[in-house]
């Protein structure tokens, strides 16, 4: 059902509002309300969703105006929110929290949208001494009521590079877009080379950086440019990096993981290991790559991932800050509804965590709607979970149960270890905001055993849409299959799977050469999530979790008793003991009958003679149904 619809539906339900009294208020014809809140209308004309929200949304508590601070949507930019009073949760005291720990390389990881760079951009304006006029900008918030901050602010030569746009989908292309930011580093800071102390050997280092500047050059960049800050201002320098594994997320996507490496690994030892002139640094980004993969040279890194209790408040809002912008904005009614669509994410002990993108999308647009899951691509998770083993599927299909499952947890991240770990899936799920932990089970230091959870409506809408879209286009069949199998057609059953196979057989394939087990099971394992998606109306999906290797058995048990169940098993062609597919298909039957499925329909109250049976062989793409 369209959310939209949903949630006049909950409002009728607040409003104790009439047909009649919704058809008169809001102009609507009394017929198509009733089909529109009664759900019986997919797409209504967009006329009347608008004349419905206007009437419904105002009687459940959302009003049509209220005088508020406006809302900048993707404003990233700390002074111009604060110049413009634009909407922002005060979040300055992160500035005394890490500035006191006196921890030299600091590095945050936190899911996409949280805030990280507009916390940046905070940091930015707070310590840099090349910022005119910036002190007005902390008067009125928290960290000014501490008077020895009031004197640190401003007096420091600061660096603000973000590696968000480094996107390229080949090494040549990603090495040029970080050039590109040194460059830009270097053109912002002209000034520095026309200082006296400026040697002519400095000035030719200067003038080697380019775009066409060597691998060596590039290195000592950042180094060299914190030298020539240090020598103007008599103070070491304050990095600030942004996004820092961008670049190494598209290059796990797009196969050029070692040569990036190389090139990000040589750049951080000279900005933050052995650069004399660095006074602090911190590095954001969503996941805590392995150390062995660019950080083995910083023995001064600190990590505060969102397993760790540190900075658990800093980024994200809390269930307090939403609380209070839900007030603010004359949205407390739907205090509820917005922490089962947003809430669940869990920093360190803070189990009450919203994004922050989510939240500000609703409270201007007063939609609950997704907003956080639609703002990438979500290519890598959609890569690890369609190409991951059975034993990641399943354990998924628990997930979209709304079910919690066990699994170990990688602190890092071993990005070209990955697809083989599926510990490091889970665990790039959970860093990325997918999953939440709910409770940790054993384990201390850098993995631990943890039971995790999709993290709320908004992540859950998201994972399903990727199922969908596994089997989407005109060439896949998908939607005829489940059709030929609702009305028990084994002709076009048959007809359409091979189709399917055919079609979207090898996006489920890793290219690494699985076994002839394991590269159909791939296949059909994702098969099932697709059916898990499409019928959750009309069935719930039970499967064998346990089943052996290379057999799989599910259960479509109709919520309404009167429609008929399927039992289905999945089964993989076995040349040493089967002459051909015919033999397949017996012996999954014969394996349904054994395990005597029926007797747990009957006693479900499904009458026996509406349980249908079919077994499913396959050999390679090769299919065939009876």
């Amino acid at each position: 059902m369209d959310m939209r619809i949903e949630q006049l539906i909950n409002a009728k339900k607040k409003s104790k509002m009439t047909y009649e009294q919704i058809a008169e208020k809001s102009g609507v014809n009394l017929s198509t309300v009733q089909k529109v809140l009664g759900g019986k209308i997919a797409s209504p004309r967009f006329e009347t969703m608008e004349a419905l929200e206007k009437i419904l949304l105002a009687e459940s508590g959302v009003p049509e105006n209220v005088h508020t601070r406006e809302i900048s949507i993707g404003n990233q930019d700390f002074k111009t929110i604060i110049e413009n009073n634009y909407f922002y949760q005060d979040k300055t005291m992160f500035i005394k929290e890490w500035w006191e720990s006196g921890d030299v390389v600091t590095l945050i990881t936190r899911p996409r949208r949280f805030g990280k760079t507009l916390n940046m951009s905070m940091l930015d304006y707070f310590f840099s001494n090349s910022i005119e006029d910036t002190k007005r900008l902390f008067e009125n918030l928290a960290i000014w009521k501490y008077k020895d901050y009031q004197k640190l602010q401003g007096q420091y030569p600061t660096i603000f590079i973000s590696f968000a746009s480094v996107k390229g989908n080949t090494y040549e292309m990603a090495r040029q877009q970080i050039i590109q930011e040194i460059v830009r580093l270097y053109r912002n800071n002209q000034d520095l080379i026309e200082c006296d102390f400026v040697s002519e050997k400095d000035r030719d280092f200067w003038s080697l950086v380019g775009y066409d500047m060597s691998d060596a050059v590039a290195s000592n960049a950042i180094n060299f440019i914190c030298e020539l800050m240090y020598r103007k201002y008599g103070k070491k320098v304050i990095i600030l990096m942004d996004e820092y594994d961008t670049p190494l997320q598209e290059a796990f996507v797009d196969g050029f993981w070692d040569e990036i490496t190389v090139f990000i690994r040589n750049i951080f030892n000279a900005t933050f290991k052995t650069n004399n002139y660095l006074e602090r640094a911190i590095m954001t980004g969503i996941t805590r790559v392995s150390k062995e993969s660019i950080f083995s040279d910083l023995n001064n890194l600190k990590v505060a991932s969102i397993t760790t209790a540190k900075y658990e408040t800093a980024f994200g809002f809390t269930g307090d800050e939403v609380s209070s912008s839900l007030e603010e904005y004359g949205l407390s009614a739907l205090n509820a509804e917005v922490q089962k669509w947003y809430d669940g994410f869990v920093i360190g002990t803070k189990k009450d965590i919203y994004n922050p993108w989510s939240i500000t999308q609703f409270l201007d647009t007063k939609i609950l709607d997704d907003y956080w899951a639609n703002t990438s691509s979500n290519m890598l998770i959609d890569k690890l979970i369609r190409e991951g083993s059975p034993d990641i599927k399943k354990k998924f299909e628990t997930l979209l149960d709304g079910e919690s499952v066990d699994t170990l947890i990688d602190e890092e991240i071993v990005f070209n270890l990955i697809d083989k770990s599926e510990s490091a899936v889970f665990s790039m799920l959970l860093a990325s905001g997918y999953l939440k932990k709910t409770e940790l089970l054993e384990g201390a230091g850098m993995r631990k055993k943890c039971r995790v959870a999709i993290t709320n409506t908004e992540v859950m809408h998201m994972f399903k849409d990727m199922v969908k879209r596994w089997f989407e286009g005109s060439n896949t069949r998908y939607n005829d299959f489940i059709q030929a199998l609702l009305n028990n057609d084994l002709k076009y059953m048959n007809k359409f799977m091979n189709e399917i196979a055919l079609n979207t057989y090898s996006s489920f394939d890793t290219g690494k050469r699985p076994s002839e087990y394991a590269e159909p099971e791939r296949f059909y394992h994702g098969f099932v999530l697709g059916l898990i998606v499409d019928l959750a109306e009309k069935y719930q999906i039970k499967s064998n979790r346990e089943s052996g290797f290379g057999r799989y058995d599910v259960c479509l048990i109709p919520k309404d008793k009167n429609n008929p169940a399927y039992v289905l098993e999945f089964k993989v062609y076995d040349s040493d003991v089967e002459a051909g597919l015919d033999d397949t298909v017996r012996n999954a039957l014969n394996q349904i009958t054994e395990k005597q499925y029926d007797a747990e329909l009957i006693n479900a109250g499904v009458e026996a003679d509406k349980i249908h049976h079919y077994g499913f062989a396959f050999q390679g793409k090769k299919v065939l149904i009876g």
